[in-house]
């Protein structure tokens, strides 16, 4: 079986993770390892044989697919979330990784490690293949060529040793942390997220009974400072839309939809709440439906720029994004997959469809040459040298690389026709099929050196010493981020992992908040992270004498 599976590697990759997705799943103490488990499944493989290993594109592709979409999916919220407190976090992140670094330079000194050694652990205890790379070319730069080779074989050895290290103790780490602060994921979530998306919409008639004369909707919500969604109106017998400028008189019924809170408060200014007379069901010249957001004309602008009252007479009433809902505003940007509902005349209802696309099919895809494209330029970007001022260069690698080009290009969601953003459903499994690439990629390439180096002695410093840096930095940047800053624990886990550079990390975070907070937090701080941890491996090896 073993030759079977060093003789398939595909064999073998697919063996990883169908063994340690389910085995991440199994409580023990209340610890789940999470979509983690592949890594340690692929290092126990890898351990049997130096030649049971996937092929490195495995774990590259994994990575880049993964930070790539991670950063597509974040990119419409960076700019805002870096504006509020971008250089909060980023500063956080740099202070806890020159601590981190300083750690590691008395270790090195106490257990008297090699200086290759010692910035192999920092890379790996800190999980930053970028870092490694730029460890590797700081030596090659500098290194005498009769002991290139010998110089060059010990970072790696310390990063394969602190590298599992770097995962589990970074998980582990904020595992414990949040027992002891005994965090609430979920009471968090509602308490960030906005007030619209907290509580279940809710839809009603109001009757107005007590309106001033030449009051319009929009002076109305203006006045009480209201995000309600006034939607259709009925006077008399006659039925029509509630556009910003339509004037309201005694005894219209108006279809509004918005907070409870909200909701009570308009009744009171208007008049009276009915919610016996349902407007939204009377369809003798109007309907609702529910599409789905699938064509290029529609996705990646606002509600305002499509001006879709004046095109089609049509009013979009609720919008739903993955399991959350949304009350429509102007300056809200559509992205492929949404659906929404919209309110428009029996006659104007196949173009209105026909505008937006809904085609499920079309949701379900990725375009693949956009895709492409863009994972192409971030792994461009990632090979780019940048030069230092006193010598040597730095990579951003394969991971930082396409997580910039994507929080750009999510940012921006389209450049002409071309739609960079993806759809939630494939933005979702595309992450999921990259991480575990990845980490079953990583692990049986790493194995078997892991199993060397302990069973050579020699072991126990470097992992005592891996044990400390990643340990003590996360928990150093758990408890002033979320004890003395008082960052929600569902944003500053995603620094940490982003400070961390920790792909595996970022999964299981994931997994434990039950949201997408993380990724804010973590696209926030990856980038800075990873230049600086570049520049700090190279600045350790001249500290330690060897750069």
């Amino acid at each position: 079986m073993m030759q079977i599976l060093i003789e398939n590697p595909l064999m073998l990759l697919l063996m990883v993770a169908a063994i340690g997705y389910p085995l991440g799943r199994i409580k023990v103490y209340g610890i789940t390892l999470g979509v983690g488990a592949v890594l340690f499944v692929g290092l126990a493989f890898g351990a049997l044989h130096p030649d049971m290993k996937a092929p490195a594109i495995a774990y590259i592709m994994g990575q880049a697919l993964f930070v790539y979409t991670v950063g597509l999916s974040a990119g419409p919220s960076f700019v805002s979330t870096f504006r509020r407190n971008g250089v909060r976090n980023n500063m956080l992140a740099g202070a806890v990784l020159c601590a981190s670094a300083t750690i590691c330079a008395l270790l090195q000194k106490y257990f008297m490690l090699k200086p290759g050694i010692a910035a192999g652990i920092f890379c790996g205890s800190m999980t930053a293949s970028p870092a490694l790379g730029g460890a590797l070319e700081s030596i090659r730069q500098t290194a005498p060529a009769d002991m290139l080779e010998a110089l060059l074989a010990e970072p790696v050895v310390g990063f394969s040793v602190a590298y599992p290290i770097g995962v589990i103790g970074l998980m582990l780490t904020i595992n414990v942390c949040q027992k002891l602060w005994k965090v609430d994921y979920q009471a968090e979530f509602r308490q960030i997220r906005k007030p619209e998306d907290r509580d279940s919409l809710v839809h009603c008639t109001i009757k107005v009974q007590k309106c001033e004369q030449g009051v319009t909707v929009h002076s109305l919500k203006k006045a009480n400072g209201s995000d309600l969604l006034f939607s259709r109106v009925k006077r008399g017998e006659e039925f029509f839309f509630a556009t910003p400028e339509t004037v309201l008189e005694a005894g219209d019924l108006v279809m509004v939809a918005g907070m409870p809170k909200e909701i009570e408060k308009a009744a009171a200014a208007l008049g009276e709440r009915r919610s016996k007379d349902r407007l939204g069901l009377d369809r003798t010249e109007y309907e609702y439906r529910r599409v789905f957001v699938s064509s290029p004309q529609a996705i990646g602008r606002t509600i305002g720029e499509l001006q879709l009252d004046r095109r089609f007479g049509e009013v979009v009433t609720l919008i739903r994004r993955g399991d959350n809902e949304f009350l429509p505003d102007a300056e809200m940007v559509l992205e492929m997959g949404d659906v929404v509902r919209v309110l428009a005349h029996k006659t104007n209802m196949d173009e209105v469809t026909t505008f937006f696309g809904n085609s499920y099919r079309k949701v379900s895809e990725v375009d693949v040459m956009t895709f492409s494209l863009g994972l192409v330029i971030g792994l461009v970007v990632g090979l780019i040298p940048f030069p230092f001022p006193g010598g040597g260069s730095m990579m951003l690698g394969f991971a930082g690389g396409p997580l910039i080009v994507g929080i750009l290009l999510g940012t921006f969601g389209r450049t002409g026709k071309m739609v960079w953003s993806l759809p939630y459903s494939a933005s979702m499994t595309l992450k999921q099929v990259g991480l575990v690439l990845f980490l079953a990629g990583i692990g049986t390439r790493s194995g078997y050196s892991l199993l060397t180096t302990l069973s050579h002695g020699g072991g126990g410093s470097i992992f005592i010493t891996g044990v400390c840096i990643t340990t003590a930095t996360a928990f150093l940047a758990l408890f002033i981020g979320h004890k003395i800053l008082k960052i929600p624990m569902s944003l500053v886990v995603g620094v940490v992992a982003g400070m961390h550079t920790s792909t595996p990390g970022l999964g299981y975070i994931k997994e434990q908040t039950g949201n997408d907070l993380a990724d804010q937090g973590y696209a926030c701080v990856f980038p800075f992270a990873t230049i600086g941890k570049i520049i700090l491996v190279h600045i350790l090896l001249v500290v330690m004498g060897q750069g």
